[in-house]
């Protein structure tokens, strides 16, 4: 098969390669995917750079853990019914040397999700970590019906799936901008639609433009800057609310103790490889569910080819607005 891989860590033009590797076979409960599109996302460039020293998990890794396909094969006590069937991939990389930067990989067949006729494969690459990310934020501490939900980086990957499913859940929604500039940004997409208020970091006093959308304070907080953000959140959140934060920009933060504390404040810090299997279950069936009901808006770029995975990588880490996609080839 046609695959990228790297074999050290590293810049993505120095150690992506392009070649080929052997067809993977799929174990006892495993399928095997045929791929049309690979997601990247900025946690597989972190895995390649070798981010906060973390070492080569595997001699050899095939990068991307999302992408969407078809069932090629299946393992033994799969039911063979599902070989042909469109499915979106999760969890391809994770704890796993080989993800969907080829043209097969091989995932427990719960983390292939079949895909929804109307659903097209540019939607289903995306939904994977950002996906069940924002669904996990969101849900973890139950239902958000009549809540308030305040969403920092609402035009982010996380941030925007984020947003659109603490709606659809019934929530009241704010979401934050890093500049004023970016709300009119905002006001262009779908976000608008979905959104109580929008309000910019870079405003003369946050805490009262999100406090004028959030009667008696905001009851749960999508996070994706934790040590930069805290303080704001101590600001504005309710009486035993949650910060759920996926994202930090310092590694040790240092946060506000007694106010979070007399608050009855549960900061909760989520990893998307390590959620549990039914909380990543339930999430995929509900992301399956709202991208079938037309409720998902998501910004895809154009997919770069296969050989130019090093461009989709280095594309990624400048800050894309847009979703980055690999196309595989056929």
């Amino acid at each position: 098969m046609r695959a990228v891989w790297y074999d050290a860590q590293g810049p993505a033009a120095d150690v992506l390669q392009v070649g080929e590797l052997p067809d993977p076979e799929p174990a006892a409960g495993e399928v095997a995917v045929r791929l049309r599109l690979s997601g990247v996302n900025p946690g597989d460039t972190k895995k390649r750079r070798g981010m906060l020293g973390a070492g080569m998990a595997f001699p050899r890794i095939v990068p991307h853990s999302d992408g969407a396909g078809v069932v090629a094969a299946v393992g033994e006590g799969v039911d063979p019914a599902r070989v042909g069937r469109r499915v979106w991939v999760f969890g391809a990389q994770s704890y796993r040397p080989s993800g969907t930067a080829a043209q097969l990989t091989v995932v427990p067949s719960a983390q292939a999700v079949d895909l929804p006729d109307d659903v097209p494969d540019e939607v289903g690459a995306c939904l994977g970590i950002p996906g069940i990310t924002a669904h996990r934020t969101v849900f973890a501490d139950g239902p958000v019906t009549g809540r308030t939900v305040l969403v920092h980086g609402v035009l982010g990957a996380v941030g925007s799936l984020a947003a659109q499913l603490a709606a659809g859940g019934g929530a009241r929604v704010i979401g934050t901008v890093r500049r004023a500039a970016d709300l009119e940004r905002v006001a262009a997409t779908p976000l608008s639609s979905v959104l109580t208020a929008a309000v910019a970091l870079d405003g003369a006093d946050v805490a009262r433009d999100v406090l004028a959308h959030a009667d008696g304070g905001v009851d749960r907080i999508v996070e994706v800057a934790f040590s930069e953000n805290v303080d704001l959140d101590t600001a504005v959140i309710g009486p035993d609310g949650t910060i759920a934060a996926y994202g930090t920009r310092r590694d040790r933060p240092e946060l506000p103790f007694w106010p979070l504390l007399f608050a009855n404040v549960t900061v909760r810090l989520f990893g998307s490889d390590d959620f549990p299997p039914a909380a990543k279950a339930q999430a995929a069936d509900d992301l399956t569910a709202a991208a079938h009901e037309g409720r998902l808006w998501i910004p895809v770029g154009e997919p770069v080819p296969l050989e130019r995975t090093a461009a989709a990588h280095d594309r990624v880490d400048a800050g894309s607005r847009e979703r980055v996609l690999v196309a595989v080839p056929d």
